[in-house]
């Protein structure tokens, strides 16, 4: 039997569980997050190749099934724990990619898909399967969750006309397709925009109006984070312990 609370009930998360930094091609993300200790990144777009870190790379949906199962043996070895503290998947733009096969198995497994050959469902007519492809999407990443404490998605930027009061502006959204572009973010603890200024690279979490980066943890919310810089020397310092606090 459910019992009502008599009084207020404290939050029992403080930091971001999904986290999504989005921002422009070499702005600094995948090496940024190279940096975390206890990491594993997963680079689905080969993008890697300057980082030095703890890495697989994916080159399609089957070596992406061969990760998965490795981290699934190592979490049951583990007595179903955590097998890293930090998983970083690079780049969600690369995985909607890869994902499309998985899609087309979706499509194929309902009664009007049974007969399809095809291995695009972008192609179906009315735009009919984007819903197998975000299935598939969320699919994955929720498959992955389990292995890591916090799951880190990197993402590419790109600009989105909008109208405002009757004018024409334009806004840096998720580079993904349909309705992905807002689904993938409501499913995140934190959204933010990445950018570097100088010789400093800074996350925006200060979201409102039309703008989709946002926080729900309170040290984040609305705020315009430091997440590094380097020297004259090119030495990075980073300062994930303001993104990632202690309890």
């Amino acid at each position: 039997m459910i019992t009502l609370p008599t009084e207020k009930i404290k939050s029992t998360e403080l930091n971001p569980k999904i986290l999504i930094l989005f921002g422009k091609p070499k702005c600094g993300k995948t090496t940024i997050v190279a940096h975390l200790e206890d990491a594993l990144l997963i680079d689905v777009e080969n993008g890697s190749n300057y980082v030095t870190a703890a890495k697989v790379i994916a080159k399609d949906f089957g070596e992406l099934l061969e990760i998965k199962a490795a981290l699934d043996k190592k979490y049951t070895e583990n007595e179903n724990k955590c097998v890293y503290k930090y998983g970083i998947i690079d780049t969600a733009t690369g995985l909607e990619e890869m994902v499309l096969t998985f899609a087309a198995n979706l499509y194929r497994e309902t009664p009007m898909g049974k007969t399809f050959k095809g291995d695009d469902v972008r192609k179906l007519p009315n735009g009919a399967g984007y819903l197998y492809l975000r299935e598939a999407f969320i699919k994955v990443i929720e498959g992955f969750k389990p292995y890591f404490e916090y799951l880190i998605l990197l993402g590419h930027t790109k600009d989105k006309s909008i109208n405002k009061e009757g004018k024409e502006l334009s806004e840096n959204t998720l580079d993904l397709a349909g309705k992905l572009e807002r689904i993938v973010p409501s499913k995140a603890d934190a959204l933010g925009y990445m950018y570097r200024k100088k010789n400093q690279t800074i996350i925006n979490f200060n979201g409102g109006e039309d703008s989709i980066v946002e926080a729900r943890c309170s040290h984040l919310r609305g705020k315009e984070i430091v997440i590094a810089e380097s020297d004259e020397n090119n030495v990075i310092t980073t300062h994930w312990d303001q993104i990632f606090i202690d309890n």
